[in-house]
């Protein structure tokens, strides 16, 4: 496991046109699939960030509620923050791994492979 794209010097990727790169229908799949498990993940984890702060302000008796001995159930939520913090970056790793670097690597290969040279993609120039 390492990064192959530190190997590649600058001067080989200056012929690059990024603009098509962006436009190209692989990197708008990619992009697509990062923000459909990105945002629907960080809307929920904001809820339940916004949720616990919420209740610690406005339901004192609610989570100064005992659990067992002196712990109660605002550090019982707090430490399910952390907890979520973990799970989500793990469910992250998971989901970039399987979904998103076989793609992303993909895209590396064709523009190594000058795929997507701007002369190749428009051989007048016009854009």
């Amino acid at each position: 496991m390492g990064n192959d794209a530190l190997s590649v010097g600058r001067a080989d990727l200056e012929h690059v046109d990024y603009r098509a790169v962006q436009e190209s229908p692989e990197f708008q799949r990619l992009r697509s699939r990062h923000r459909r498990f990105v945002f629907p993940v960080l809307g929920a984890c904001l809820v339940w960030y916004l949720a616990y702060v919420l209740l610690a302000v406005y339901a004192h008796d609610f989570m100064s509620t005992p659990v067992w001995g002196s712990v109660n159930i605002a550090m019982v939520l707090g430490l399910a923050q952390v907890v979520t913090t973990f799970a989500v970056t793990t469910w992250y790793v998971s989901f970039a791994n399987r979904r998103l670097d076989p793609l992303a690597g993909q895209i590396r290969e064709e523009i190594l492979a000058d795929d997507f040279d701007a002369r190749a993609i428009d051989p007048e120039g016009t854009r």
